[in-house]
């Protein structure tokens, strides 16, 4: 059994208009099975992916998805198959309710499972195909290795900015209420104003969520050298009607 990302790189070869002869030296799959993954309609595969099979996919759904992802995700193997695993703090119901939903409208009929942790629940459905939708899987941790979108990733997300950054606000984001004290002659004044905060050690993912709020241009900074910061007043506002409270 060859691995799907293997699969995945050969189908897209010979929808390419590669021949069966190149597409089996560039990915060491034999010539019969490229010619039985060609021929195979997409109905008569196990777990169609909408990858390899070129099968229609709920781009909102997986733009926050992705999200989620790459803030509190990670993909686990088995022995044939993969673990897309949500890790969602028990004080967000609401955040868990998103995230099975998410599951089930990217991967139809899949059965999502809620193992519990300390302190957290890790939302997770099994499926062969999750490497195909989330090529950033590899070995180690994602701070530890690039994380690059491919092009088809970039582009939905810039049709959904606002899903993949419920995705990346909702796992590794908070809000919060801002104080500060300025003295002035008649004495000290409060003032208090709500933010946004996204904390990743991945360069690759802040930039990432930064390129997101450009897209729907929402101002940001970075605080320190982790934290992307939505401060200005108008801006928080939009970033709420966005992706919505944090539940």
């Amino acid at each position: 059994m060859y691995a799907a990302p293997v699969r995945a790189k050969a189908l897209a070869l010979l929808h390419q208009g590669e021949s069966l002869s190149a597409v089996a030296r560039a990915t060491g799959v034999a010539r019969s099975t490229l010619r039985d993954w060609r021929d195979r309609k997409p109905s008569d595969r196990p777990a169609n992916c909408p990858r390899c099979d070129e099968l229609p996919l709920d781009e909102e759904a997986y733009s926050a998805l992705l999200g989620f992802y790459l803030g509190d995700g990670y993909i686990a193997t088995a022995a044939r198959y993969y673990f897309l695993r949500i890790s969602c703090d028990l004080a967000y119901p609401g955040i868990i309710d998103d995230v099975v939903d998410l599951f089930h409208r990217v991967r139809p009929g899949g059965r999502v499972f809620h193992v519990p942790r300390t302190g957290c629940v890790d939302i997770q459905l099994s499926w062969r195909h999750w490497p195909c939708l989330f090529p950033q899987h590899g070995p180690g941790r994602k701070h530890t290795r690039r994380i690059v979108l491919e092009p088809w990733q970039r582009e939905i997300v810039e049709r959904r900015p606002a899903a993949f950054l419920r995705g990346l606000f909702h796992s590794d984001g908070s809000r919060s209420t801002n104080t500060i004290v300025r003295r002035f002659e008649s004495g000290p004044r409060t003032y208090a104003y709500p933010r946004w905060q996204f904390t990743n050690v991945s360069d690759d993912i802040r930039d990432l969520c930064t390129w997101a709020l450009d897209l729907v241009g929402i101002p940001w900074r970075q605080s320190n050298w982790k934290t992307i910061s939505v401060s200005r007043r108008e801006a928080v506002a939009e970033l709420d009607r966005l992706i919505g409270p944090k539940t």
